[in-house]
């Protein structure tokens, strides 16, 4: 019997010990984490607001009307998410999806549509990337969006006329900001 009591006063320490510890334990991990998340700060991200894509819009659509032509027009935010759009009257209905791949494909990468296209080309560095991210467009027409730090916001994708008017009215818009 003594021994029984004796081994089960033993175990009942070392488990107390145990327990002590691993509070202690968790009470250091508790602080730690208290003193990381005090000293962890959100990442300070830029993103386009409705009020300057409807300017960006606008400004395209000017440069697209002194040009006699019809666009489609679309903004993307910082996450390459449809932000504003515009299909002017009797614009191309076909060109609605290309308009928003090249604000996609701007975006994504960062760069004119056009420069990936040129390291898109056979035997270029990038041949074939136009098949990812659900279909990329890599020709003219695709800008990022600036503030005027040079913070992207976002990008502009325009389609409707020949690739250089896609590029006119694009630039246009992204002078807007």
């Amino acid at each position: 019997m003594k021994i029984r009591g004796f081994m089960a006063a033993t175990v009942l320490i070392l488990g107390l010990s145990l327990l002590t510890g691993l509070e202690t334990k968790a009470q250091n991990f508790s602080q730690h984490l208290k003193q990381r998340t005090t000293r962890l700060k959100a990442l300070n991200t830029r993103d386009i607001s409705l009020e300057q894509a409807n300017l960006v819009l606008e400004k395209a659509q000017a440069k697209a009307r002194a040009l006699g032509t019809k666009m489609d027009i679309a903004i993307v935010d910082a996450g390459g998410n449809l932000k504003a759009f515009a299909r002017m009257d009797g614009a191309c209905i076909g060109c609605i999806d290309i308009a928003i791949r090249k604000a996609r494909t701007a975006r994504f990468f960062d760069r004119p549509s056009e420069e990936l296209g040129k390291l898109s080309q056979p035997g270029g560095s990038l041949y074939a990337i136009e098949h990812s991210n659900g279909g990329l467009i890599t020709f003219p027409g695709g800008l990022p969006l600036k503030d005027a730090k040079g913070n992207i916001l976002g990008a502009i994708g325009v389609s409707g006329d020949t690739v250089e008017n896609d590029r006119l009215v694009a630039q246009a818009g992204a002078d807007a900001l």
